[in-house]
């Protein structure tokens, strides 16, 4: 299991509003890839070329209320991963956007006291195992990922988790 330095991850923001879908995170006319960094070039198409220029220097994305509703595409979140993206902070998640986030190895938190704190650009450093969002001088408490949830995410994704159980089973 990683230590607690390896579960803290972040850099600069990029903040949307709420009820961001997945058909803004990524078109249904690319989901014939599952390739992340395929995906990851189409990330946030429909709102123009710079918001996508800004993604692509923002590894941690924050967002209001029910990111991810719509439909249960997983490449919603496997696209971000192919831009680069290590986290997002959301004030609340669609159900099923939130474990395609899990299954695929982004770190996905519900933390609405950063979000109402982050601005565009902000530093934001996000750590799963101690259950803190940090902007700046500040730190923002949410309920920490239990530990199957930390070791999907360290293992970098749920087929990663259960390919390194099912080898351990074998030896």
């Amino acid at each position: 299991m990683n230590t607690a330095s390896d579960t803290r991850l972040g850099g600069r923001s990029i903040v949307f509003g709420d009820g961001v879908n997945t058909d803004v995170i990524i078109p249904g006319r690319y989901l014939v890839s599952i390739d992340p960094v395929e995906l990851g070039t189409h990330a946030f198409e429909p709102l123009g070329a710079e918001v996508q220029a800004k993604l692509a220097e923002s590894p941690v994305v924050v967002a209001g209320k029910n990111f991810g509703c719509g439909s249960a595409r997983e490449q919603a979140a496997t696209c971000l991963i192919g831009v680069g993206v290590k986290a997002v902070v959301a004030r609340s998640y669609s159900r099923v956007f939130f474990r395609n986030a899990i299954n695929t190895g982004l770190v996905a938190v519900e933390c609405p006291s950063a979000v109402d704190a982050i601005r565009e650009g902000d530093e934001v450093w996000v750590d799963h195992a101690a259950g803190t969002v940090t902007v700046g001088e500040s730190s923002y408490q949410f309920a920490p990922f239990p530990p199957v949830l930390r070791e999907i995410l360290e293992a970098g994704g749920l087929v990663e988790h259960l390919m390194k159980n099912f080898a351990k089973e074998k030896k």
